[in-house]
C-alpha cells in the first residue's frame, strides 16, 4: 500500500482520528492522535514527530538520565506510518484508525534502537542469507478482577457461573466459557482490527488462557502481537475485567509465556530448510538449534525483560528453566513438534508474555542466525523430564543483563547501540525495583534479623 492508497483507505471510511503508535522498549504504545485530515496531509511529511528519548523511556514512565545513545537535548524524530499495518480501532463508537509507524530522524535514518528497526534488521541479515523466517506466536494471559490498590494481590475474576476459579483447569471447555462475553469481542475486535488469531484455549492457571497465533511474516507478527495485547485490555475493560500480560501475576498460579514458533524459507524455492529433499533434520536445522542453545541464556533481559519476569522460570512449573531441547516434550526450553518436512520447526518456550514481541522474535531468530553462521552443533535431544536436569536460565534480572552485556556476537546482531539503549533501560528499571521494600520483606525480616 502506498501512501496514497493510505490516504484513500482513511478517507473512505470516513475515519474521525488516527492513532499514530510506535512500540517502546517495553512494547508500550506511544505516539500521536491526529484528525484525519491532517493524518492524510501530513503523509510523506516529516510533520508527526517526538523526541528521541521515547526509546530510552522505562516501564514506569522514567527516563535514563545517563545515556550513550540517545541525545541529551531530546532531539526530534519523525514517525513514519508504515501503510501495510493500517487497522480500525475496533472498541470506539465513532471510526478511528491506527497505523504503526517507524522512527526516522530528520536526515532520514532510521532510529536503529527503536524496536521494529531491531526486528528489520534481523530479518535482513536472512536475507543476505537467502533465507526467509517464518513464526508463529502463542500468546497466553490472565484475566483478573479489577485492581485499583497495588499492595493487594490479584484474584480471579466472577466468571458467568458467578463463581471465581480455582485454576488447573487446563484446556477446559466450560472454564474456558465462564468468559464468553470477554472472548467473543476479543474475536469480533480482531476480526475489525484485521488480527489473524487461530485458536483459543484454557491454561492452567485461574481466568488463564491462550491465544495462538497463525503463522507469517515476523514483522507483521510483531505487529499483531503489539496490537492484539491492546485489543485484549480494551475488551476485558468493556466487561469490568482487567486483562494482564505479567509473566507472573499470581503467587501460586503458573506464569504466562509467549512461544514462538519459527521455522526458515529459501526465499528463491519457497522450501523449508529445516528439512532436507529427503525429508530429514538438515544440517542447518540443527546448527540453527545450536544457536538457540549457545545465545538464549544471554538473550534473557529480551526475553524475560522485566524483574517480575523470573518468577515464571520455576521448576515444574509449566516454564522450562533451561535450554535443552527434544521432540514433542514441553518440559524443555526448546521443543520441536512433530510435524511433516514442510512445517518442520522448532518452538522457543522461553518468552514470557511480557516481552516486547518485536525484541523476542528479533532475539530468538539472532540465536538462530548465530547458530547457523557459527555452525554450532546442538546436544543430544532430551527424552522424559527435562526439569531433572539443572537451571542454565538466568535466575534473575541483574545476572541476566550481565550475560547480555558479555554476548557480543548477539550485540552485534541485534545492532551494538540497541544493546547500549536496551541496557540503559533496564538498568534504570532495576534500580527503580531496588528502592522498594516488599512485604515479604517486613514479614520475615522486621522482628526476626
Amino acid at each position: 500500500m502506498t501512501n496514497e492508497e493510505l490516504a484513500e483507505w482513511v478517507t473512505s471510511r470516513t475515519i474521525d482520528e488516527v492513532e499514530c503508535l510506535v512500540p517502546d522498549m517495553a512494547g508500550i504504545a506511544r505516539g500521536k492522535i491526529l484528525p484525519c485530515a491532517k493524518f492524510v496531509k501530513g503523509l510523506g511529511g516529516r510533520d508527526l514527530r517526538m523526541p528521541d528519548s521515547v526509546f530510552i523511556q522505562t516501564v514506569t514512565g522514567d527516563f535514563v538520565q545517563e545515556t550513550e545513545v540517545a541525545s541529551d537535548q531530546s532531539l526530534d524524530v519523525y514517525l513514519k506510518p508504515d501503510p501495510g499495518t493500517i487497522r480500525l480501532v475496533p472498541w470506539y463508537p465513532t471510526p478511528v484508525a491506527q497505523v504503526v509507524c517507524d522512527a526516522v530522524y530528520l536526515n532520514d535514518k532510521p532510529v536503529d534502537y527503536a524496536p521494529r528497526a531491531v526486528l528489520r534488521r534481523v530479518v535482513e541479515l536472512f536475507a543476505k542469507k537467502g533465507l526467509k523466517p517464518v513464526v508463529a506466536p502463542e500468546l497466553e494471559f490472565y484475566l483478573v478482577k479489577k485492581n485499583v490498590d497495588p499492595d493487594y494481590p490479584l484474584e480471579p475474576p466472577i466468571g458467568l457461573s458467578g463463581r471465581q476459579e480455582s485454576g488447573r483447569q487446563a484446556y477446559g471447555i466450560e472454564a474456558a466459557n465462564e468468559f464468553d462475553p470477554i472472548v467473543e469481542d476479543i474475536y469480533d475486535y480482531c476480526e475489525a482490527a484485521d488480527i489473524d488469531i487461530d485458536t483459543l484455549a484454557h491454561e492452567a492457571g485461574a481466568a488463564q488462557l491462550e491465544i495462538n497465533f497463525n503463522h507469517g511474516d515476523p514483522m507483521e507478527l510483531a505487529d499483531q502481537v503489539f496490537l492484539f495485547k491492546r485489543l485484549v485490555r480494551q475488551a476485558a475493560l468493556k466487561h469490568g475485567v482487567h486483562a494482564t500480560f505479567m509473566a507472573k501475576p499470581h503467587q501460586n498460579q503458573p506464569g504466562s509465556s509467549m512461544h514462538v514458533h519459527q521455522s526458515l524459507l529459501d526465499i528463491e524455492t519457497g522450501r523449508n530448510v529445516f528439512s532436507t529433499k529427503a525429508g530429514k533434520e538438515s544440517k542447518q536445522f540443527l546448527h540453527y538449534i545450536g544457536g538457540l542453545q549457545r545465545y538464549l541464556s544471554p538473550s534473557m533481559p529480551l526475553l524475560a525483560p522485566n524483574v517480575n519476569s523470573y518468577r515464571r522460570i520455576a521448576r515444574y512449573s509449566d516454564a522450562p528453566i533451561n535450554v535443552h531441547w527434544g521432540r514433542d516434550n514441553r518440559t524443555v526450553g526448546l521443543r520441536v513438534p512433530e510435524s511433516g518436512p514442510e512445517a518442520r520447526r522448532v518452538e522457543n518456550r522461553v518468552a514470557g508474555s511480557d516481552a516486547n514481541p518485536y525484541l523476542a522474535i528479533a532475539a530468538t531468530l539472532a540465536c538462530g542466525y548465530l547458530g547457523l553462521t557459527e555452525k554450532l552443533e546442538p546436544q543430544k535431544p532430551v527424552e522424559g523430564d527435562a526439569y531433572r536436569f539443572a537451571f542454565s536460565l538466568p535466575r534473575h534480572q541483574g545476572d541476566a543483563l550481565y550475560k547480555f552485556n558479555y554476548a557480543k556476537p548477539l550485540k552485534e546482531a541485534l545492532g551494538e547501540r540497541f544493546a547500549k539503549a536496551y541496557i540503559e533501560v533496564k538498568n534504570t528499571e532495576y534500580d527503580l525495583y531496588q528502592q522498594v521494600i516488599s512485604s515479604w520483606e517486613r514479614e520475615n525480616l522486621l522482628l526476626n534479623v
